[in-house]
């Protein structure tokens, strides 16, 4: 059984974690015309705005009710009340996602008493979806967020029908986890149609932060899954739930709707899309397309070669804990071995790791346990990179951020393809790393474990000797 453990230090060094309310801001982002607001100081919106256009290298919406020390004190009424007048005057928003921080949970701000009186106040809004979501940043997570603002907008947008026959079996909600990238949600999409299945993803990051050009600039978010849209999941068939963090928001369509779900905890590897793939053949009733059979067949033969390369590497991950059930899960299938994982929350996944212990904390831990038990690559996001170069190891980026390098909202991981791409990725990675750091030289030829004898040439006299 996995042991979880968690750090006893004072301070963060090098933090894994990004803060909860970052991720419930990426959850609106989501939503087509969308301004995601966190209620608390500049400092914290600053910091997160940094980390998403880094990442992305686009232009994201987000605001802030920009609180001093003055109005933490005495409350944030009528910063939330200016803030949500602006938006909807100068940037004519479909949605404002409203995201509270630290600061304003510490004071006990009653944002939902706020909303309702704002809404009396000022008529013109009672068409505006305003939707709240208590995100903290001293407890939880990026997935907790993420997961909590997808919850609370299946309980505020969604209708339920009025009556069963309004379903459209042929429509699947889908809810993925923030570890998917718009480029998972593409091939999700494109895997769907081949079975004939129209899917609605809450949220929808391919329409909105696929690196795509808009015909015209809006201060919003340029895409995603419209209001009306969101509206219309009740009268799915299915719902299906991607990672372990979207258990709560399917229970709430569950519950508000009547969609029945199932939970895929990952679509990372080869028998994980294996029951993905039944699943969909048996809700549709058709018969496996013949590409998905032939992308199998891919899979298994990139798996069989790659597992060269990857089999026995002792790995050291740092991920939320839906993302570093994935990776470890898929690359434990291959021969390798999670030496050490270093993860951001608890979660009821944790115990599935295929490890002896599962730490949660940073990267300052994940390198140290990395040196310690003598790991062969790192997989983390960006900001592992130092610990990378100081530990001589091969790294591979993996989550959220991913700023030093390009296409980090194209990387795909999910699927057939997308496993089989992955597991190239990190294959060559090691590869490059043994030509570049470890590749053969006359010393090298000669065996530690044999001694020479006394009247035997070593391998360089003998080549000498050859070329002369």
């Amino acid at each position: 059984m996995v042991l979880v453990t968690a750090s006893k230090k004072a301070c963060a060094v090098n933090p894994l974690k990004m803060s909860q309310p970052i991720g419930a801001a990426f959850a609106f982002m989501g939503l087509r015309g969308a301004m995601p607001l966190l209620h608390g100081p500049q400092g914290c919106t600053s910091f997160g705005l940094t980390l998403f256009v880094r990442h992305f290298k686009e232009p994201v919406p987000l605001q802030t009710t920009a609180m001093s020390e003055v109005t933490t004190v005495l409350g944030g009424y009528e910063n939330v009340e200016q803030a949500i007048l602006n938006i909807h005057k100068r940037a004519e928003p479909e949605i404002i996602g409203i995201c509270s921080t630290g600061v304003t949970e510490t004071n006990g701000d009653d944002v939902d008493a706020y909303i309702k009186l704002i809404r009396e106040k000022h008529p013109q809004l009672d068409k505006l979806p305003l939707v709240y979501v208590s995100t903290p940043d001293f407890k939880d997570a990026f997935q907790d967020g993420w997961g909590k603002a997808v919850a609370r907008m299946v309980e505020v947008l969604v209708e339920a029908p009025a009556m069963e026959a309004e379903r459209n079996p042929t429509q699947i909600n889908v809810l993925p986890g923030c570890h998917l990238t718009p480029g998972d949600l593409d091939e999700l999409r494109i895997i769907f149609e081949h079975f004939g299945l129209q899917p609605s993803f809450l949220p929808d990051l391919a329409g909105s932060l696929d690196g795509h050009i808009p015909d015209r600039f809006t201060s919003t978010t340029t895409g995603g899954i419209g209001v009306d849209e969101v509206a219309r999941m009740g009268r799915a068939g299915w719902t299906i739930a991607i990672g372990a963090q979207m258990r709560r928001a399917a229970e709430a369509m569950q519950e508000k709707a009547g969609v029945p779900f199932r939970l895929f905890e990952r679509l990372c590897g080869l028998v994980p899309n294996d029951d993905f793939i039944a699943f969909l053949s048996e809700i549709s009733g058709r018969p496996v397309p013949a590409r998905y059979r032939r992308q199998r067949g891919q899979l298994v033969d990139a798996m069989l070669d790659a597992h060269f390369q990857i089999g026995g590497r002792r790995l050291a991950i740092g991920a939320e804990p839906d993302l570093l059930l994935d990776l470890s899960s898929m690359l434990h299938e291959l021969g390798a071995r999670v030496t050490a994982a270093v993860t951001t929350t608890q979660s009821a996944v944790l115990e599935q790791i295929k490890t002896k212990e599962v730490q949660i904390g940073d990267l300052e831990d994940l390198e140290e346990l990395a040196r310690t038990r003598n790991c062969d690559l790192l997989i983390t996001h960006s900001h592992g990179r130092q610990a990378a170069t100081r530990l001589k190891i091969p790294f591979y980026r993996a989550g959220f951020p991913m700023f030093d390098r390009l296409g980090a909202g194209h990387q795909l991981s999910v699927g057939y393809r997308g496993t089989r791409d992955l597991i190239f990725d990190i294959a060559n990675l090691v590869i490059a790393d043994r030509e570049e750091n470890h590749a053969p030289t006359p010393d090298s030829w000669r065996s530690s474990t044999l001694p020479l004898r006394p009247d035997q040439p070593s391998p360089i006299d003998s080549t000498e000797r050859s070329i002369a």
